[in-house]
């Protein structure tokens, strides 16, 4: 495989409500797309999306979409979809489960918890560590009375507290339809997470302080999930070296978006469906944008549908 041309394509996608976590705002997303063609014609795409505050650096970033793109372009040669290439030709899921991504639990409307509902998504993703975690609460039990028999929450913290706040906030989750809490500490170490853990019948996961961790993930766990963002890692296969890892140590992996364009979002896909085609990922995030880089993945009953074709299945279209 020779790349006969190679080309950057500069995006500015406007979100339809603002991106509200404890690290801040965002109002656009802002990235670019390479583009490489071989000498056969093919096109192998990568998405460039740096997104500090979450932990994706811009060298990481670049990484991510070159490889991407190289990806893209050998699983083509190999006429596989990606995920079924990255498991080394087995066959991969044709769709994987993904949570509603819902953002700030304080600018929850009903209507969008029953639409989410409706749209038959098994988890309900919300930022919390916004306010008070009393008031928090109090809006977590309003909305989990809402929720139908089978639907879960899943909560982003940001590393939005102290080991005191966190521990109340946390037992008082064990009450609650709660599947999961994100990155609860705001100084994290692996002794503080483990006690945090001991005492939870669900999950606590890590996302962008699991290098704070550092050799103590593996070798003796302080939670039980982990949060892959490729690009944060630097690419797909560095992603899918650590998801080896975690399940040898007993750990859950799901993936997540980075907010990426489409681009981005149909190559985590194909990772999650490679990795942990069980578990429930976080990428239904292609709601946010006013207009996109290409046709998303399409979702169907809380489900992300992967397109068949070779590669990642992404052609380029700003929509």
């Amino acid at each position: 495989m020779r790349i006969a041309a190679a080309g950057w394509h500069p995006y500015r996608l406007p979100l339809r409500q603002p991106w509200v976590s404890a690290a801040g705002w965002l109002r656009e997303r802002r990235g670019r797309l390479l583009r490489l063609v071989t000498e056969e014609g093919r096109c192998g795409w990568g998405d460039c999306a740096p997104f500090p505050a979450i932990g994706i650096d811009p060298r990481k970033a670049l990484a991510h979409a070159e490889e991407c793109a190289l990806l893209d372009l050998a699983a083509q040669a190999a006429g596989l979809p990606l995920a079924a290439w990255l498991r080394g030709g087995e066959p991969a899921a044709a769709a994987i489960r993904v949570n509603a991504a819902l953002g700030d639990i304080h600018a929850l409307a009903p209507e969008q918890i029953a639409a989410a509902c409706a749209a038959g998504f098994p988890v309900l993703k919300v930022k919390v560590g916004l306010e008070q975690p009393g008031n928090e609460l109090a809006r977590l039990r309003e909305l989990a009375a809402t929720l139908p028999p089978g639907v879960a929450l899943r909560l982003d913290a940001n590393r939005a507290w102290d080991e005191e706040a966190a521990a109340r906030f946390l037992a008082a989750c064990t009450e609650l339809p709660v599947e999961g809490v994100e990155e609860p500490l705001r100084h994290p170490d692996a002794g503080t997470l483990r006690r945090l853990q001991a005492g939870l019948p669900f999950p606590l996961a890590l996302d962008e302080s699991a290098d704070c961790i550092g050799e103590a993930l593996f070798a003796d766990p302080p939670v039980r999930r982990l949060v892959l963002k490729p690009a944060r890692h630097g690419g797909l296969l560095a992603a899918a070296r650590i998801a080896l890892g975690a399940r040898k140590a007993g750990i859950e992996c799901v993936v997540t978006s980075g907010l990426e364009s489409a681009c981005g979002l149909a190559a985590s896909a194909h990772l999650a469906a490679a990795i942990a085609p069980e578990a429930v990922h976080g990428l239904a995030t292609a709601h946010w944008f006013v207009r996109d880089t290409g046709r998303p993945p399409a979702i169907a009953r809380g489900r992300l549908r992967l397109s068949p074709t070779p590669g990642i299945g992404f052609a380029a279209g700003f929509s």
